[in-house]
């Protein structure tokens, strides 16, 4: 056991290692029975392929590079592939990243052919949620169509593509399935019978977390979707998912008391004060999914979640046994098989078949590989902190940890608040080798799952309503200082560190605490009155009046919170970084940060990747943004790291 100072611990788990491990599996489901889901490949300019297990347990890689199959409706996307199997082998239907294009394939037989035409108008033409109807000839899925140049000149609608190709340069052949029109919908989930059609709609200014309307229409004989009535849902009740039963009942996850709970048909199927659902960034996430034998798979927990199987008959959850603590929202059944992805704090994400016969959960793709000794790997717990007016913060703690260091007698280590992106999200306790790369050098981390997070019900989503820029930075300090008065953390080495609404909190709490000797702002929100009048994408473009409050009402709290009109106030160190394909948070606004703080002596770095968005993918942006973290630490807390490049601060 050697005696190093923390921030100075050789560690095995460099940056390439890290960024080589970033992203999971997702978009599980089953063809036939095979299952197949995307998964990331960063070595290969951050695309997402579409991965293939056979019955017999060989996998492949279904699409070469350079297909990047996802798609970018609401720009967070959504399930981007459909398949179905058939004699001559499965039919692959899948969006394709660069052009956005429906593609149809038949895996050995060809390349690719185009099903959907392609639009110079705006963001163009996208889809997501594709579902195969080979009895019409059709693949059914939402379209997203660009009207205009603006962001939020854009209109969405379930339509139906013909398998033929004939609308590859034909818009007009494109089948809109409903007259009705709201500003966002899901795709249209078929009754057992396909005689109705569900499916979830929304408008501005509510995200799909503060209400939803569940819609029911009837299937005609000509394929559309007649008198849509809303069965459940409204202005301040979510619901995250609905499907069918196969005895035709409706499925639906909804917040009504307070906790997103399963309903049939309107009934509580297991009234728990727990989450059966989430927030629906992406279009086609699931929470749950029915079985043939009337039992319902779930993912569900309370700041948590696990895999179980729901009797709708006496309500009871049984879970499945496994090391798993955390499960994405991904499910897919095929008779009484199960697929999910799942992740602990010992392991990534897996992909996981559950046997409801047997009882048996198995890893079957994606298995966790330790890359280095886990030795290495950080040891978390859970934390619950108290905070302003004796609120309750949760909170996930990675302390400094080597297997051959420690730290000499009477040293506190420098800790890193991390916080989450969304608002309206959480961090999970699972195994990120970008938390390992710091604590196996001596670094700790924090996350903080602020008020405002999910996981622990609506009440606690709700204490960032109107008060975003105020709770989540009052949270991430107090867990901070908590950590430096009980001896945890040293006071005089603490950062923030955040990206997307995790940026912005992260700059806020630069601009108005004292807390922090030095921050890392990552693709950040920072002008509130800019961003929230035309500089973001259509889906989040109200956001910021549940967040902040309507713009007509509070025009001044939009300048007083955002940290652009506060350059001023921001003393210590800070690294930028910030991709310049970004439409989300775009680089405009680090740029006008940028130009306030200019002149005033503030040392800091902006890092601005080429070819990354929202979310860094490619494996050498990610080593450039970690060892620039990295240095930054080094250069403020007076850590010596070793080999890493250093991050030229200017003022």
């Amino acid at each position: 056991m050697q005696t190093l100072a923390y921030g100075s611990w050789p560690s095995p788990v460099d940056a390439a290692l890290a960024a080589a491990h970033d992203g999971r599996p997702d978009d599980v489901g089953f063809v036939g029975d095979e299952v197949w889901w995307t998964a990331p490949r960063p070595a290969e300019g951050g695309r997402r392929t579409l991965v293939r297990r056979r019955f017999d347990g060989t996998e492949e890689s279904v699409l070469p590079a350079p297909w990047n199959v996802r798609s970018r409706v609401i720009e967070y996307g959504g399930r981007p592939w459909a398949a179905h199997p058939g004699d001559a082998g499965p039919l692959l239907v899948f969006v394709h990243f660069a052009d956005q294009r429906l593609y149809a394939y038949e895996p050995g037989g060809g390349e690719p052919r185009p099903l959907t035409p392609v639009s110079t108008v705006g963001g163009g033409l996208r889809w997501v949620e594709p579902e195969l109807r080979p009895e019409r000839g059709e693949v059914w899925c939402v379209l997203e169509e660009f009207t205009g140049d603006g962001p939020t000149d854009v209109r969405r609608v379930p339509v139906a593509v013909p398998l033929d190709g004939s609308a590859a340069e034909d818009r007009g052949a494109v089948r809109e399935l409903t007259g009705a029109r709201h500003r966002f919908v899901t795709g249209p989930r078929l009754s057992p019978d396909g005689r109705r059609a569900a499916w979830l709609a929304w408008d501005h200014p509510r995200m799909p977390w503060d209400g939803t309307e569940l819609i029911v229409a009837e299937v005609g004989d000509d394929g559309l979707l007649r008198d849509g009535r809303t069965v459940a849902g409204g202005p301040d009740e979510s619901i995250a998912q609905a499907d069918w039963a196969p005895d035709g009942t409706l499925l639906y996850a909804s917040d009504r008391t307070g906790w997103w709970n399963l309903y049939r048909d309107g009934q509580p199927l297991c009234a728990r004060e727990e989450e059966f659902g989430g927030p629906l960034w992406k279009l086609g996430q699931r929470w749950f999914t029915p079985l043939d034998s009337g039992l319902v798979a779930v993912v569900h927990g309370r700041g948590a979640t696990t895999l179980g199987i729901l009797d709708p008959a006496t309500g009871e959850v049984v879970d499945a046994a496994g090391p798993w603590t955390e499960f994405a929202a991904t499910l897919a059944a095929h008779g009484e098989r199960i697929v999910a992805v799942g992740a602990s704090p010992r392991t990534s994400y897996e992909v996981v078949e559950l046997d409801t016969r047997t009882g048996r959960a198995r890893v079957i793709g994606a298995p966790h590989d330790d890359a280095v000794d886990p030795a290495h790997y950080p040891e978390p717990r859970a934390r619950t902190f108290t905070g302003p007016a004796g609120r309750e913060i949760h909170a996930h703690l990675y302390p400094p940890h080597h297997p051959g260091c420690r730290a000499p007698d009477g040293e506190l280590p420098p800790y890193v608040v991390w916080a989450h992106g969304g608002p309206t999200s959480r961090s999970p306790l699972v195994l990120d080798l970008e938390i390992a790369y710091f604590t196996s050098r001596g670094i700790g981390v924090v996350e903080v799952n602020y008020g405002g997070s999910t996981g622990h019900g609506r009440e606690y989503r709700n204490r960032l309503r109107e008060q975003w820029g105020v709770v989540d930075v009052e949270d991430c300090a107090a867990v901070a200082l908590a950590l430096a008065d009980e001896g945890t953390a040293d006071r005089e080495r603490l950062a923030v560190r955040g990206g997307s609404a995790g940026g912005w909190t992260a700059a806020a709490s630069l601009a108005t605490t004292d807390v922090y000797a030095c921050g890392t702002v990552i693709y950040p929100i920072l002008d509130l009155t800019g961003w929230g009048t035309g500089e973001t994408h259509d889906f989040e473009s109200r956001y910021l009046e549940s967040l902040i409050g309507p713009y007509a009402e509070v025009p001044d709290r939009y300048t007083e919170r955002s940290p652009a009109e506060h350059a001023d106030r921001v003393t210590a160190p800070f690294l930028l970084l910030q991709g310049l394909d970004d439409v989300i948070c775009p680089p405009v606004q680090c740029e006008r940060f940028l130009a306030r703080i200019a002149g005033r002596g503030v040392p800091h770095a902006y890092l601005a990747f080429e070819g990354e968005g929202h979310g860094f993918r490619r494996a050498d942006t990610m080593v450039r943004a970690l060892e620039a973290e990295l240095s930054l630490y080094a250069q403020v807390f007076g850590l010596t790291p070793g080999d890493v490049p250093t991050l030229e601060l200017t003022t």
